[in-house]
């Protein structure tokens, strides 16, 4: 994935109004009025959002007369999930050293443990 497709993806999914449009359409396709209507905001404001996230590529927009169904397109998000999976990584590799380190600090505490009562 691109840095400039990364980056328009992640700006997209930063906004929580984005993010709620995104989880509506993972239930199907909607029109813009269906998507609008949980949010207290302008037909122009919901369409601008529309427009981020098609910039993005994480929604596409039909035509059919005059309505215009919008539809998720995931694999933008398929691409920054791999992307958080090399962090992911890193830290199940950190959060291991720490278990190991702290498995060897508790043996030993139980070795001088049983060496005082000796």
């Amino acid at each position: 994935m691109g840095q400039d497709s990364l980056d328009a993806t992640l700006s997209a999914l930063a906004d929580p109004t984005r993010r709620a449009i995104l989880a509506k359409l993972a239930l199907g396709e909607a029109n813009v009025m269906d998507l609008a209507a949980p949010f207290a905001m302008t037909q122009p404001s919901i369409s601008r959002h529309l427009k981020v996230l098609e910039r993005a590529g994480l929604i596409s927009r039909g035509r059919s007369a005059q309505f215009r169904p919008c539809r998720l397109e995931a694999a933008p998000l398929k691409q920054v999930a791999a992307w958080v999976d090399e962090y992911r990584r890193y830290w199940e590799d950190s959060f291991d050293r720490l278990e190991t380190y702290l498995d060897e600090v508790q043996a030993t505490h139980r070795r001088r443990k049983r060496n005082a009562r000796k």
